[in-house]
């Protein structure tokens, strides 16, 4: 494994100086990760546009297996690869879009460019190579999410990663996150502090500008994209006349547009433009068409951050529709991030301020799914959420256009079902979808609101799938796919339907095409291992298991998995590798602490193995592994009433042949030689075992010399 490094140093000067004394391998190239830049993923874009063309030269299939995650981190390569807006979102209306990536999509994409590089690495022969990110504390999320996947993986070979931030702790994004850069730094870098520099230097940044003197230093500011750490320019670019740092704003934004570059529209032209001197104008509108990209490919994190400087400039005196626009895109997609409390706080905001119905409607609707969804548990509140959707579905059914009113009822109804469905009446929930249906197929085109329909349609599968009519959801299911059939989430609940029907084999097709048109996701690789280990592939599980972990470190459950095959495989120091690792974080999990215990058996570690079955058992005390296990190592230590007792346990909460099979050996070598035959009778019957079958007549045996002698059986 490469050796990977953090510099942590005020100026980038001085942390560049740091790393140039470092002994590294050949470096791929450095990467200016600054946001302001390219926004979303501005390092990980530009490590791809300068690889990718190259690359599908040689090795064209690279495109269709990466576009998704070519197209949203470099949208100039776009003519490259295979069109990625093919399924239902992509088509519906403006206003009409239902259906959005979840926030996981960007973590998703992270570990398909990881697979990208690891591949084109491997490709160059496999030599160890550098990859250095620069101003990473200055990042959009996207970009420090794939810093964090590349540091934690382990199937790059030799590429380390050289991470370059200031000196200020990293803080995680708000909101709910899957990988904390953070933390991946402190596990899997090794930190330095490096030196600040006496002699200020030449002045860093992307652009310097020419000439000499304050407004020279200013302009070199502004042609730097305003990410420069130079105090020297900044503080010529603040002391200039606001009408002049404007005039250069625009001048820069015109430069940028002039390339043709879509990424600078996510980054650097829309803060000239906000800067320049229109902001109402052209601002908004560069900020406006970023934050609409951004919220429509899933990148949450950057649309939030657009829609709140947007909401800073526009005046809605003036501006109504487009101060609604940015209020319901930035709260939605606030509430897509887990970030409730300040959604609800732009929809109150919002309600003070406008009386328009449809505006109410929206609120309404949008208010119910923050206390229905995207409150944490222990805060939503289905009866709020129900109040304020009857609320919204009230204004719908005032609307005049019977096809407005028709759509808007419906949707309403639509989320009153995921209510219903919260509050366990799956049947009412079923009632209201078929309804809003059947409505829809009544009062509008075929063609119209194709998506809303599909989804109806498809959150009809979900509840039909609680409530065990699998077959009824398959149907629906199938349906979705054959009006959506790019969309990777319907093949993936397929294949989860078809493992609940035991039709697994048809199950591994399905993950498979779920997994050939998304980026990389470790729900899909785990239920690949967990149904190839159903039909006896254990190679396929443990590769599948071994890669949902790759992905996802902290999936518990191949890890638990993964470490229950290497016990049954007798690899028991990669077993345990797995248990710690688990352990560390899940301390209290029974089936790694039962698994644990095991691994500590088989070293003769009985009293270790003991605290760990007992400890297993205080937290799960219906895991009848681990009662059997501790009865086992009673057993093994002469203790045949505790040994007795436990795997009397162990054969209520869970009978299996090998259980009843050792608690018999305890029964007759307790002198318990009715139940011991009665135990070898019921495993001999299970699985013709030879050895159950011998000690079944000694046991017989045992009896028929007890009745001659008179002595109770």
């Amino acid at each position: 494994m490469a050796t990977h490094h953090w510099i942590r140093a005020a100026r980038r000067r001085d942390r560049e100086l740091y790393r140039s004394r470092l002994d590294l391998p050949p470096v791929l190239a450095v990467l200016d990760a600054h946001r302001r830049l390219r926004g979303p993923y501005t390092a990980a874009g530009t490590l791809v546009r300068s690889l990718v063309p190259d690359a599908l030269e040689r090795r064209p299939e690279w495109g269709p297996a990466h576009n998704i995650e070519i197209i949203t981190s470099a949208p100039e390569l776009a003519p490259l690869v295979p069109p990625i807006w093919t399924s239902l979102e992509w088509t519906a209306h403006e206003g009409e879009r239902t259906r959005f990536y979840s926030r996981l999509h960007t973590l998703n994409i992270a570990n398909g460019l990881a697979e990208l590089l690891r591949d084109h690495l491997r490709e160059a022969g496999g030599e160890p190579r550098t990859l250095v990110f620069e101003n990473v504390h200055q990042a959009d999320p996207t970009d420090q999410e794939f810093v964090a996947v590349l540091l934690r993986r382990g199937d790059l070979g030799g590429l380390t990663v050289v991470v370059g931030t200031g000196t200020e702790p990293i803080a995680d994004p708000p909101g709910e996150i899957a990988v904390s850069l953070a933390r991946v730094l402190e596990r899997h870098a090794v930190r330095a502090d490096a030196p600040e520099g006496t002699d200020p230097g030449p002045a860093s940044g992307t652009g310097t500008g020419t000439g000499t003197g304050p407004v020279a230093a200013a302009r070199a500011y502004v042609n730097g994209d305003g990410t420069s750490d130079d105090p020297r320019l900044l503080d010529a670019y603040e002391r200039l006349d606001g009408a002049e740092r404007a005039r250069l704003h625009d001048e820069r934004a015109a430069e940028l547009a002039a390339r043709g570059e879509f990424s600078l529209t996510l980054g650097a032209i829309p803060f000239h433009a906000e800067h320049g001197g229109d902001p109402a104008g052209a601002g908004l509108a560069a900020l406006r068409q970023a934050l609409d990209h951004c919220r429509g490919v899933g990148l949450y994190q950057a649309a939030a951050d657009l829609g709140l400087r947007g909401r800073a400039i526009v005046d809605r005196s003036v501006q109504e529709e487009l101060w609604w626009h940015f209020t319901n895109a930035t709260s939605t997609t606030l509430a897509s991030l887990g970030r409730a409390d300040e959604a609800l706080a732009v929809y109150d905001e919002a309600r003070a301020v406008t009386a328009d119905p449809v505006v109410h409607m929206e609120l309404g609707y949008s208010t119910a799914m923050l206390y229905a969804r995207h409150f944490p548990e222990p805060r939503r509140d289905y009866q709020r959420a129900r109040a304020w959707i009857n609320l919204s579905i009230a204004i719908a059914s005032l609307m005049e256009d019977p096809k407005k009113r028709a759509f808007h009822t419906v949707f309403g109804h639509n989320g009153l079902a995921l209510v219903e469905v919260r509050e366990r009446r799956a049947d009412e929930a079923l009632r209201m979808l078929e309804e809003g249906m059947a409505r829809l197929d009544r009062e509008l085109g075929p063609g119209e609101h194709a998506l809303h329909r599909a989804v109806l349609r498809y959150n009809r599968a979900q509840v039909l799938g609680q409530m065990g009519r699998l077959e009824e959801a398959l149907r629906d299911y199938l349906a979705v796919v054959e009006l959506d059939p790019d969309f990777p989430e319907h093949h993936f609940n397929i294949a989860n339907i078809l493992r609940r029907l035991g039709r697994d084999e048809e199950a591994i097709v399905s993950y498979e095409e779920a997994l050939r048109l998304s980026p990389p996701f470790p729900e899909a690789y785990y239920n690949l291992g967990d149904t190839r280990l159903e039909l006896g592939d254990v190679g396929g599980a443990l590769s599948d298991f071994g890669y949902t972990l790759e992905l996802d470190p902290a999936h518990l459950d191949a890890r638990i998995n993964r470490a229950g095959l290497l016990c049954e495989l007798g690899r028991a120091d990669d077993a345990w590798a797995d248990v710690t690792a688990g352990l560390e974080l899940a301390p209290a999990n029974p089936h790694l602490l039962c698994l644990k215990g095991r691994l500590l058996a088989e070293r003769e570690d009985h009293d270790g193995a003991r605290a760990a079955l007992s400890a297993a058992i205080g937290h799960d005390g219906r895991l009848a592994e681990a009662w059997a296990l501790r009865g086992e190592i009673a057993y093994a230590a002469g203790d045949l009433t505790e040994a007795a007792r436990d795997l009397d346990r162990a054969v209520e909460l869970g009978e299996t042949p090998e259980i009843r099979f050792n608690r018999a050996v305890v029964r007759q070598e307790s002198g318990r030689y009715g139940d011991a035959a009665a135990d070898f009778e019921a495993v001999l019957a299970a699985t013709g075992d030879e050895e159950s079958r011998e000690r079944l007549d000694l046991c017989l045996a045992a009896l028929r010399g007890q009745s001659s002698t008179g002595v109770p059986a």
